[in-house]
């Protein structure tokens, strides 16, 4: 498979992702350790409880909530690492992907992007480009990094199905910090696209 190879519908790790040219994508993906196991298992337990048509959702919710508590190391907090994540977001805009909106939380990154190129690959550039300068320069600016790895295997998409969906992706993205307690306002939020300084 080559850069530019799409896969269409497959699943990694349990979870379903769709590959497609021009197709919108709300993805986000997590620090290593924003999700402590023993919150991920009991999620799990909770979440085998309820019909099989729900469980999808109401997984995704109760991570976006628990993502929001800040847990974990919140690396992404450094301003110097927000920014780098922020670059790199925007590195390949116009070449790899048209980047419409993007959100740079403590513990996790939102990015809602229209890619040319095969999404895994995408979303493995950002993920490499960040870990390698956060383990490079942790010890200068006393970075909290994560046991072992720097960022969670995987991360999670979502196709956008039409205006309205997509709407209500960038609502979210921008209003992430805002509702985590980050901030006032999402304008108020430097590590976005919805920042008002610029």
């Amino acid at each position: 498979m080559t850069a530019n190879d799409h896969r269409g519908w497959y699943r990694a790790r349990k979870v379903p992702h769709f590959d497609a040219p021009h197709t919108l994508q709300f993805i986000t993906f997590r620090l290593a350790d924003a999700l402590p196991q023993p919150v991920l298992r009991d999620l799990s337990r909770q979440i085998q409880k309820l019909p099989s048509e729900q469980q999808s959702r109401k997984q995704r919710e109760a991570i976006e909530r628990w993502l929001d508590q800040g847990l974990g190391c919140c690396a992404l907090r450094e301003p110097a690492l927000a920014e780098i994540m922020c670059q790199t977001l925007r590195f390949y805009h116009g070449r790899r992907y048209q980047l419409i909106a993007w959100c740079v939380m403590p513990n996790h990154v939102h990015a809602l992007i229209e890619p040319t190129f095969s999404l895994p690959r995408i979303v493995q550039g950002w993920k490499s480009y960040s870990a390698r300068w956060a383990v490079l320069n942790g010890e200068a600016l006393a970075l909290p990094l994560p046991m072992g790895r720097f960022w969670m295997r995987g991360y999670w998409d979502r196709y956008i199905r039409d205006q309205r969906h997509l709407d209500a992706a960038i609502y979210y993205v921008h209003q992430n910090p805002v509702k985590a307690g980050l901030c006032a306002t999402a304008e108020d939020w430097r590590w976005s696209s919805a920042w008002g300084g610029g």
